[in-house]
């Protein structure tokens, strides 16, 4: 059985061609700057042609969608319904939303016989209970208008979970896991009995753990204060929070190793503040979960950086707790999930 996966961005396509039987690799391609002035690829049909793929071989396509609400608590084949509601959901995370879509139509045009499989970054998390993903808000602003906590990474947090079990040759159900994925972009996911019950981003990936480019945690009336007092419009905001801050706005760095290099104060700092948070959230997930079988690093810094895994761990009271580290592999992971619905007749 062969699978191709696709995760569109929105000036990128990652690609990989899966044998599910033995779940090798037999393609794999990145193309990025796509409609950029000087980028020779235009747009994602022109991107999604230049891979070659020969369509009669495939089996399937899996498709990363982002945000899939509370509609779609698992992987579903894409129709027409579902892609309507995949573009409903733009609001929600228009950076990401529009271009899985795109790379969901390209696809169908170019491949129509094929199916075509969404899988949801946030259907890891629809096991959270109302007491985890609801906000202390007037209620109708869920009822009415969707505000609540969905999380995100979920098929990162997924993957390394079931790895993580099987390196310590026990069953997912059975297992009580704080999963990291910390790169650019980072979450941290408290999972009791192999579900997750609850996450560290919230309505949007803005929520959370210090990023690389994002703030995470803030007092949401530093957002009025900026608008009042400082004059900054919506889209300055916007853009202050999700490009300019995080480890960028401490110390205008986001590579990690660069800042773990520096003797710069600063950079200091800004590591210091991220960790801080980090262990406060592991800290707190240790609280909810009681007895915890281990904390699992993955992700671009969780894997490759044993410094920051060292500091994070310092903490007196996870001196006892086991650590591994897991290399994720979220488009295997988008191809086992297509599999399902293949076994499944393809519903």
């Amino acid at each position: 059985m062969r699978v191709a996966v696709l995760n569109a961005g929105s000036s990128s396509l990652k690609y990989k061609l899966f044998d599910m039987t033995t779940a090798e690799v037999l393609q794999s391609k990145l193309i990025q700057h796509i409609g950029e002035n000087d980028s020779k690829i235009k747009n994602h049909h022109q991107a999604l042609e230049s891979l070659n793929m020969d369509f009669n071989s495939i089996d399937a396509i899996g498709h990363r969608v982002v945000h899939g609400g509370e509609k779609f608590s698992s992987s579903v084949l894409i129709t027409s319904d579902v892609e309507d509601e995949i573009e409903r959901l733009i609001p929600l995370a228009p950076l990401h939303n529009g271009a899985n879509l795109e790379g969901i139509r390209v696809s169908k045009s170019s491949a129509p016989k094929v199916l075509q499989i969404a899988v949801f970054d946030t259907a890891f998390h629809a096991s959270m209970q109302k007491e985890a993903y609801l906000y202390a808000l007037p209620l109708e602003m869920y009822t009415k208008h969707s505000i609540r906590r969905y999380g995100f990474h979920g098929t990162s947090h997924s993957f390394v979970s079931k790895r993580a079990a099987k390196q310590l040759g026990k069953d997912i159900s059975s297992l009580n896991l704080i999963t990291l994925h910390l790169g650019n972009g980072a979450s941290i996911c408290a999972i009791e009995n192999g579900k997750s019950i609850d996450t560290s981003m919230g309505f949007t990936p803005l929520e959370g753990l210090v990023m690389g480019s994002r703030s995470g945690d803030i007092d949401p009336a530093i957002v009025l204060y900026m608008q009042r007092e400082l004059g900054l419009s919506l889209d300055e905001v916007d853009a202050l929070l999700n490009k300019n801050s995080g480890l960028i706005g401490l110390c205008n760095e986001n590579d990690v190793r660069s800042i773990i290099e520096s003797e710069d104060e600063g950079s200091q700092l800004a590591l210091t503040i991220m960790i801080r948070r980090i262990q406060k959230y592991i800290g707190s997930y240790m609280a909810l979960l009681g007895d915890v079988d281990a904390v699992v690093f993955t992700g671009g810094i969780g894997e490759n950086s044993a410094y920051i895994r060292e500091k994070v761990m310092e903490a007196k009271m996870f001196k006892n707790l086991k650590e591994l580290v897991v290399k994720t592999d979220e488009e295997l992971e988008i191809a086992n999930e297509v599999v399902k619905i293949l076994q499944d007749g393809g519903k």
